[in-house]
């Protein structure tokens, strides 16, 4: 029986991931409201970082008293919403 393929999480270099993690801490002190895409999510995450969690690589979004923990491994885009 053959395996069902799942794509492999796109790889990005160190530069890309330094970006990524400046604009999550910027995010967080300025307490900003941000949209994530995540790697294999269909919908986009959005929220207030609540706490960014270094010993399970996780970021804590929440949103209306609910909590959203992302791997940061898997956040592909930081957006700002424009509404």
């Amino acid at each position: 029986m053959a395996k069902a393929k799942v794509s492999k999480r796109p790889t990005r270099d160190e530069f890309v991931l330094e970006e990524i993690g400046n604009q999550l801490s910027e995010a967080k002190q300025e307490n900003s409201e941000i949209v994530l895409t995540v790697w294999g999510w269909e919908e986009q995450v959005r929220g207030l970082i609540t706490m960014m969690d270094s010993r399970t690589g996780k970021v804590h979004i929440q949103r209306g008293g609910e909590t959203t923990k992302v791997p940061f491994m898997d956040i592909m885009k930081v957006d700002y919403p424009r509404d």
